[in-house]
């Protein structure tokens, strides 16, 4: 597991652990991708997602019309609709595999940003007082920058933190350059794969800890679309680590199984 990450072994859980509720089962009902509108436009039209789909938890990050990043990401909007996922994942041909990695990591955080948004009456320091997913995974928080050494806090605390974090790289156009004819730096994909570590928590939290109010959102289905999309995507570039997937692996393979 990666720094900042907390297992705790089934025989060994604290008793705050041992109070939390079984692991859920997940239904994974999806949003049906395929027709006119595909699966994209589903996801994230106002008003498609719960009672409260205009609210999101930061600034929705936006890609500048025109640019080619703009075009890519219509084209992953255009091959999501065809209903194939492991297809519309896969690198366009002739396209930059890091100008991909980067429109999907802007679009991930889009659609992350916006689930939960939805349920963040459900996430307070009562309900959640640590970021977990599951009683046997717990996440304290480091950006090796502000604050270096991990510390434990609740989840709204952790996902702003988070959130924030995630903001400042897909903003900082050393990092994520938008005009065309700047090069990506070298570290770009280590970056990436942090970003997309932690984006990942922010989903098995809402799965683990909030899947309840989802169903009464009737989001589930948005919900399972989106993190199979991410899933898909994540492992056709092996991006992030098998073990930092640990969490949510029933649902994973549950998702994924009649794809192969």
């Amino acid at each position: 597991m990666g720094p900042g990450v907390v297992w705790f072994p089934q025989a060994q859980q604290s008793q705050e652990n041992q109070n939390r509720h079984a692991e859920p089962s997940f239904p994974t009902k999806e949003k049906n991708p395929k027709g006119s509108s595909g699966a994209r436009s589903e996801l994230l039209a106002p008003g498609s997602i719960g009672s409260r789909s205009s609210k999101t938890f930061k600034p929705k990050k936006n890609i500048p019309e025109g640019s080619h990043q703009y075009e890519l990401l219509k084209h992953a909007e255009a091959t999501l609709g065809s209903g194939n996922l492991r297809m519309a994942v896969m690198l366009p041909e002739g396209e930059d595999l890091n100008e991909w990695v980067a429109v999907n990591t802007v679009d991930f955080f889009n659609q992350i940003n916006m689930l939960y948004g939805t349920i963040t009456d459900f996430c307070t320091e009562e309900s959640c007082p640590v970021m977990s997913a599951g009683p046997k995974y717990e996440y304290h928080w480091a950006d090796g920058t502000n604050i270096k050494k991990p510390i434990k806090c609740s989840a709204p605390k952790y996902i702003d933190y988070l959130m924030t974090w995630v903001q400042d790289q897909l903003d900082d156009e050393t990092l994520f350059p938008s005009k065309i004819g700047v090069p990506f730096p070298k570290n770009f994909m280590s970056v990436a794969k942090t970003i997309l570590k932690r984006l990942f928590r922010v989903y098995a939290h809402i799965y683990h800890q909030h899947f309840d109010p989802v169903i009464q959102l009737q989001e589930e289905a948005h919900l399972n679309t989106s993190f199979k999309h991410f899933i898909f995507f994540v492992q056709e570039f092996n991006l992030i680590d098998r073990r930092e997937l640990a969490p949510l692996q029933e649902l994973i393979e549950k998702l994924t199984s009649k794809d192969r």
